[in-house]
């Protein structure tokens, strides 16, 4: 019998926490539960949850914050919950790693369903040659990591994704749009910085001197990777 995810729901609100832990139940998800930043930070390292439903607005520590410090280890599934109108909240939560997103007030039927797309969209993602390889660049999709040059690069899982969608291409061009909707999974109409500031971080971390192959800017298009 195939275990229960378990989903971790971070926010300070009780209501949030009795309503969707009765729809999670009913679904046959497990579920642990944090009321604050720390804690929630606290609680995903240690129990390893299949998805975080983490909050923006929490007392000790930010959403912002805790996804960012997760991001630094950990590749678990995050969707943010974001108060109505805060779109700065939307970009800088998928700017650090956030697969996903729901606005407040939400359905709990709603959020179910965002879970369970985000679960089998990191489900599906493939594994047993997920690692591309050119000369001074490997991108392993298994474990979420990039050599460059021959030394280990610290990447976020967003960043490692992006740069796996563009390497497994060469030469093709991707449009903004396209990369948030394969790395998100999400039709996102926001700001595409979201996409630049992942370009322009990938490329500080992994270029180097006379690298035989390089991520190129399409003005007014996207980006594509190109192997000289």
């Amino acid at each position: 019998m195939a275990v229960a995810p378990n989903i971790l729901i971070c926010d300070d609100d009780p209501v949030v926490h009795e309503s969707l832990s009765l729809y999670l139940d009913n679904d046959n998800f497990t579920h642990s539960d944090a009321y604050d930043g720390k804690e929630s930070l606290e609680m995903a390292q240690a129990t390893k949850p299949d998805l975080i439903l983490l909050d923006v607005m929490m007392p000790e520590m930010s959403g912002l914050d805790v996804c960012r410090e997760i991001r630094k280890t950990m590749a678990t599934p995050i969707i943010m919950l974001t108060a109505k109108g805060e779109e700065i909240d939307k970009i800088v939560g998928l700017e650090l790693g956030a697969d996903d997103y729901i606005v407040k007030p939400f359905s709990p039927r709603e959020v179910i369903a965002r879970v369970k797309a985000v679960l089998r969209r990191f489900g599906d993602t493939p594994k047993p040659s997920s690692v591309l390889s050119f000369t001074g660049l490997e991108i392993n999709l298994n474990n979420y990591s990039v050599k460059s040059n021959g030394e280990s690069v610290p990447c976020t899982p967003k960043e490692v994704e992006i740069l796996y969608l563009l390497a497994s291409h060469p030469g093709q061009v991707f449009g903004r749009d396209q990369i948030l909707e394969s790395v998100w999974g999400i039709d996102y109409n926001g700001d595409s910085r979201t996409v630049d500031t992942h370009i322009k971080r990938i490329r500080q971390k992994i270029t180097y001197d006379n690298a035989p192959w390089s991520i190129q800017t399409i003005y007014g298009i996207g980006y594509k990777f190109e192997v000289s």
